[in-house]
């Protein structure tokens, strides 16, 4: 963090949950390992300076409060104020996808890839259905669970996150064109770039991530110019004259299918979630894939046990690989395991 007046390693916060180790840091704050000191259970820590330049942890409680309960969601155990900085404290999580992209040498297989994309689509309409928007959809955001919770992806990061609709009321924010470009421009959508978002901005941003993990980089990657804005502007016009054919050429047309019912949506229109899923759904079934939740990381770490039990003399004896279904007990240390 900015300062030293906030909790470090040993600090205690919320009078249970003693700090480990720093696990994440950003512009926002920073992300601890802790100990429950009454379940003993591990938990993650967000902290935040009170005086930041823009606090967002306060912010992002209250929408975490709003989406509590939902599938692949993370559940927050306590929020509050300790010494100078604002405090998160929720379920500890596994590896997100960008880490477990490197883990997997930054290849996805497209049985990954679909098992994926089926859990990302129904977080990003659960959190539309809550009347909100993520507006920073990036593979960092989405974490594996950890212990039984293994094959469960999050969606994490509500710091951007913001109301597109009135709860009461059902009346949709209004177009405004000019805004500043707000979340990660690698995965923001065209119209991001421009203005307003709304939910057809999530929707789409996800479609460049899924692109992201079949073709491990996107033609806008990597451009730089003199100035941020002059670096944002030919990002923009990258993804403008790069056509969703081109961007999707070499892998199944539902991919392309996906990106352009996004792009065509209006502002306050609502994506087809059922569409969008069965889309990538009936291409999994026709390519007689098992949804057994053999994501390559699974498959990865049960092949290097094999040939860990076949060099240490253990190989004739040894059993068959457990199936992803019965690594509960052990996937929350294995977890630590996969490094980016």
């Amino acid at each position: 963090m900015a300062s030293s007046s906030g909790p470090k390693a040993d600090s205690i916060v919320g009078g249970r949950y003693k700090l480990v180790r720093e696990i994440g840091c950003g512009s926002f704050g920073d992300v601890y390992l802790a100990i429950d000191l009454t379940s003993h259970k591990e938990v993650a820590v967000k902290l935040e300076l009170q005086n930041a330049r823009q606090p967002r942890l306060v912010h992002e409680k209250e929408l975490y409060n709003i989406l509590q309960g939902g599938v692949g969601i993370p559940q927050i155990r306590w929020s509050g104020q300790e010494a100078d900085s604002n405090v998160l404290v929720m379920d500890l999580l596994g590896p997100s996808l960008e880490d477990l992209f490197n883990f997997c040498s930054r290849k996805f297989s497209m049985k990954t890839v679909l098992m994926l994309a089926d859990q990302m689509i129904s977080r990003l309409e659960y959190v539309h259905t809550h009347n909100l928007i993520h507006r920073d959809i990036k593979p960092e955001n989405f974490l594996m669970g950890a212990g039984h919770q293994w094959k469960q992806l999050f969606l994490i990061d509500f710091g951007l996150a913001k109301k597109y609709r009135d709860p009461g009321t059902g009346q949709h924010i209004p177009y405004r064109k000019g805004k500043r470009l707000t979340g990660t421009p690698l995965y923001a959508s065209i119209c991001a770039h421009r203005g307003q978002q709304s939910r057809r901005d999530d929707m789409e941003s996800l479609g460049y991530v899924l692109m992201y993990f079949n073709r491990a980089s996107l033609p806008w990657q990597g451009l730089q110019a003199a100035t941020m804005k002059e670096t944002l502007d030919k990002i923009s016009d990258m993804k403008i004259t790069t056509s969703v054919d081109v961007l999707c050429d070499g892998f199944p047309i539902q991919f392309a299918m996906y990106l352009k019912h996004c792009r065509a949506l209006s502002f306050e229109e609502a994506p087809d979630y059922t569409y969008l899923r069965r889309l990538f759904r009936l291409l999994f079934r026709t390519l007689n894939y098992q949804y057994d939740y053999a994501f390559d990381w699974v498959v990865l770490k049960q092949k290097a046990e094999q040939q860990a039990a076949s060099s240490s003399g253990q190989g004739q004896q040894a059993q068959p690989a457990a199936s992803p279904g019965n690594q509960s007990e052990k996937t929350k240390s294995e977890a630590k395991d996969y490094k980016a």
